[in-house]
């Protein structure tokens, strides 16, 4: 609607109570990620909460209630829903499974929803974060925060970074596919993006940095993993502190620049380790500019920089508080401080995600 124009109350008690109903939708969502009953009724066709109790090692009151509720928001198929309680079956349906399980799926949204769920936990920390008694970092939010964000990029990394996104800058595809060629990526988290690159470039060696220790102890075992631990290299290490070589044949930052207390400082980094290569920033997708009444994605990713990016980036002084809706206006002030002439805004064609050059 308008920015002027105001809704009734009736639409706004309409819109919150929708929104409280898809929250309790995403607990139960994620109760059933974490108890396994998703896992455990992928492909074994109709099934009683009774069975799931027993395969899931369950209370079976509890499994009853879940299968009811994820049946009556059209998740779980009921093929007797007239019969007793107990007698009941319900089956996954193939295109739920994919979003909730298939971890290669463009689809699977599971990770996502374990973040919302453990962003919500701390919302009494933030009270207190927020009225400055505390600070409240990434390390806060736990390993499940850590895990669930590379789980969730993942698939996009794996599907989408060689073959659709660098095929949109055949310069920069070349000069990664030459032998010897080399990559730095920053802001690394458990090295998805890194593993990828390398993947999809046998010549391409890469190096990964982060600040997290325990993401890079899963991104060097998730390489190792991936057979690709000669090639791929993981460091603790705060980008903005790193000034000298190698140098890189492009440096990648990935939805991380917006996290960072110092983000010209760390674009200045990645400048003199590019020594005159592109440095390349996925970010959010965000509008233009400031809009009431915003699109989903707005929302969504105003909602994740109220509760986890904004307070992160705000933990550590000085810092430059950007919070995940950085707009490309933001982003060109930021490399324009940081040295850079100039600012390619790349389209990717995806919901979330654009993609910065940054030349010069």
């Amino acid at each position: 609607m308008p920015a002027t124009e105001q809704p009734a109350t009736d639409e706004v008690a309409e819109r919150i109570f929708n929104a409280l109903v898809g929250a309790m939708e995403l607990n139960a969502i994620y109760l059933g990620d974490r108890l396994g009953f998703y896992q455990e009724l992928a492909g074994a066709g109709p099934r009683s909460s009774g069975w799931l109790a027993e395969r899931t090692g369950v209370l079976p009151r509890y499994a009853r209630e879940w299968c009811e509720a994820q049946a009556a928001s059209g998740l779980l198929a009921c093929d007797n829903p007239a019969a007793e309680p107990d007698d009941r079956r319900f089956e996954l349906p193939g295109p739920v499974a994919e979003v909730l399980l298939d971890q290669d799926s463009l689809a699977f949204l599971a990770p996502s929803i374990r973040c919302s769920i453990v962003a919500s936990r701390a919302l009494p920390e933030l009270v207190r974060t927020y009225r400055g008694e505390r600070t409240l970092g990434w390390e806060d939010h736990g390993p499940e925060m850590r895990h669930g964000q590379a789980q969730a990029n993942r698939p996009i990394f794996r599907r989408l970074l060689v073959q659709d996104w660098l095929a949109r800058l055949p310069e920069v595809r070349e000069r990664l596919g030459r032998a010897g060629a080399r990559v730095a990526e920053v802001g690394c988290g458990m090295g998805w993006a890194s593993i990828a690159l390398a993947q999809g470039f046998p010549g391409l060696h890469v190096d990964g940095y982060d600040i997290d220790a325990p993401s890079i102890e899963a991104a060097r075992h998730n390489a190792a993993q991936e057979g690709l631990q000669d090639r791929v290299r993981f460091h603790v290490a705060d980008i903005s502190d790193v000034r000298e070589g190698p140098f890189y044949d492009a440096v990648f930052a990935f939805e991380c620049l917006h996290d960072m207390r110092r983000p010209v400082d760390a674009l200045a980094a990645k400048r003199a380790l590019g020594s005159g290569s592109d440095v390349l920033v996925v970010d959010e997708r965000t509008e233009d500019n400031f809009t009431p009444n915003a699109s989903p994605m707005e929302r969504l990713l105003y909602g994740y920089s109220l509760t986890v990016c904004l307070p992160d980036g705000l933990s550590a002084t000085p810092s430059a508080g950007t919070g995940t809706v950085m707009r490309a206006s933001t982003m060109g002030q930021y490399a324009e401080a940081a040295g850079f002439a100039h600012v390619n805004v790349v389209d990717l064609g995806h919901d979330q995600f654009r993609l910065y050059q940054l030349v010069g």
